[in-house]
């Protein structure tokens, strides 16, 4: 708040040479009555004492009540809602993740999710791809997809949803193969129905990392961005904020450095899974490689900031 510097601070007398015909009515009656009985506690000057200490007293109480206020708005601001720790031990997992999609075991790749190709210790999920043969075909968009891999997927047990002035960051560590072939992906899509969807991080066996937002299957935004070093872990970032109670901002980052900014047009206020998955073929091309693909995080954290 701005203070107008031109305006006169108002004179302050101290206490003791304050005369009576200035005090409140109340302090000056007090004041009086104190000098008709010079045996009473208090003098007229320790009355205005005493009044004016438990003024004082009664502002810093406020100021105080204030500030543990503030404090604990600060503090209810940001909460977690799935810690470093969900890839710790199998009870933790278990807290805040489920095995597969949260439709099942396919999409619309090559691969089936198998519980058994998902695996957890020291803070690390590993997930694996492995080539197999015999398996039933997959139905997606009204279309037989043959299936010649098992592979993991795991999503979070709670749901995701912008609320009024809030949202989420969503960050982990990642090594993720780029091969032909290979399509891991870290994402949020619709709970009822499609879209939204933000692909957080794509890779699709072209040597990049894609980066979307889905307003539609024709109305999106991409980056695509050169995948250096798939053998080194990469830190992600993905912020996802209200705007307008309508719309949310998504903000990508990678390494640190901030890669794109999209929009999720009318996406406040809808419910998103989480997913991690190694897809298999699919739109990252095919043949898939014959030999086993692991696909890993850690230090995966979700932070809410809605109120």
């Amino acid at each position: 708040m701005r203070v107008n510097s031109s305006s006169k601070e108002p004179e302050i007398r101290p206490v003791d040479t304050v005369h009576p015909r200035h005090v409140a009515p109340l302090e000056r009656r007090m004041c009086q009555e104190s000098r008709l009985s010079r045996g009473g506690l208090l003098t007229c000057c320790e009355s205005c004492l005493f009044l004016t200490a438990i003024v004082i007293a009664i502002m810093h109480l406020a100021t105080a009540s204030s500030l543990l206020l503030a404090a604990a708005a600060c503090a209810g601001a940001v909460r977690t809602m799935i810690p470093k720790t969900s890839f710790d031990s199998q009870a933790n997992f278990d807290v805040d993740w489920n095995y597969n999609y949260p439709w099942g075991t396919d999409h619309n790749g090559g691969a089936r999710m198998d519980k058994g190709q998902v695996k957890f210790s020291s803070g690390m999920l590993t997930l694996t791809a492995k080539k197999v043969t015999g398996q039933k075909d997959a139905q997606h968009g009204g279309k037989s997809i043959k299936i010649n891999y098992l592979s993991g997927a795991i999503s979070a047990k709670e749901h995701f949803n912008v609320s009024r002035g809030g949202g989420y960051d969503f960050t982990g560590e990642f090594r993720a193969t780029t091969t032909q072939g290979t399509w891991p992906a870290f994402w949020l899509t619709a709970v009822n129905s499609w879209p939204p969807e933000i692909d957080m991080a794509e890779w699709k066996g072209s040597g990049k990392i894609s980066f979307n937002t889905f307003n539609t299957s024709s109305v999106l935004s991409w980056k695509d961005v050169t995948y250096s070093d798939p053998d080194r872990f990469h830190l992600i970032k993905c912020e996802v904020r209200d705007i307008n109670q309508r719309d949310v901002s998504v903000k990508f980052y990678m390494d640190s450095q901030p890669i794109a900014t999209h929009v999720g047009g009318n996406f406040f206020g809808k419910p998103m899974y989480l997913i991690i998955n190694l897809q298999m073929e699919g739109s990252s091309g095919s043949p898939g490689p014959n030999s086993d693909t692991l696909y890993q995080v850690r230090n995966l954290e979700v932070l809410t900031y809605n109120p």
